[in-house]
């Protein structure tokens, strides 16, 4: 019988570090697959992790990149089972439009839309019934976002597809969760707008992030989202006129700008 693994990508540091380290307590999982783009922190996660730790080094922003976790799978001696597929990483910036070159457009989006999908698709033939996919996606999804335009559209993809390929599954006994917090206390975005430092408070440690979305996600739940004000972020989405949450969100910016 093969081995049960855990995939996880962006696993270097933040959220993801947080889940590699909670999936290690999981005594059913053989391997836990760190996946990041840098050699180096790879190898510092598994001097940390132990032995259970398989570094794979890829650039998933890039089909070289995603056929290295597809040829992990295949090249397995005996047929593996994906326990748990953690789509976390991504990339972030605060910014106006124009501080964006097209190359980095595309990098955002092949990162945070195509990777996710794809990732899932390269698994999914190694999952089975009791399997979780947790699809890191943001509070941000919830509703256009001036000045985090493209990161917020990007996880509006993930959340839509992560609902849909959800539904597709019932029946077959794997789960995907959308995992939404709000403003986690990572180095991923870069704070800034128009120059100025953007110091949002009640920043929610990723150990909480990843523990509770594990929970959530063991239960078969669709959405995984926290703190408090994600969940109001969420219903105001619904309720509220766009051009009104917009308005109150540039509103923040304005307040925590340093």
């Amino acid at each position: 019988m093969g081995a049960r693994i855990a995939v996880v990508t962006g696993a270097t540091g933040g959220i993801g570090r947080a889940f590699a380290e909670r999936l290690l307590e999981d005594e059913g999982i053989d391997e836990l697959w760190a996946v990041s783009r840098t050699p180096e922190k790879l190898e510092r996660l598994r001097g940390d992790l132990g032995g259970r730790a398989v570094p794979l080094a890829a650039d998933l922003s890039t089909a070289e990149g995603l056929r290295v976790v597809e040829r992990a799978l295949l090249a397995q001696p005996e047929r593996p089972t994906v326990a748990y597929l953690v789509n976390n990483a991504g990339a972030a910036k605060m910014g106006a439009w124009a501080e964006f070159p097209v190359d980095e457009i595309e990098r955002t989006v092949a990162l945070n839309c195509t990777a996710v999908a794809a990732l899932c698709r390269i698994c999914l033939p190694f999952m089975g019934r009791g399997s979780r996919i947790l699809n890191v996606s943001s509070a941000s999804a919830f509703q256009p976002t001036p000045f985090l335009g493209l990161y917020a559209a990007t996880k509006a993809f993930e959340l839509s597809y992560s609902r849909a390929l959800g539904a597709e599954l019932a029946g077959t006994g794997v789960t995907v969760c959308a995992v939404c917090p709000s403003w986690v206390d990572t180095d991923l975005l870069l704070h800034e707008v128009n120059g100025r430092r953007v110091a949002f408070p009640g920043l929610v440690p990723p150990g909480k992030v990843a523990a509770l979305a594990l929970r959530d996600a063991r239960r078969g739940r669709a959405l995984s989202v926290h703190p408090l004000y994600a969940k109001y972020l969420h219903v105001a989405a619904k309720l509220v006129p766009q051009r009104l949450v917009m308005a109150t969100w540039l509103r923040m910016l304005k307040r925590y700008g340093g």
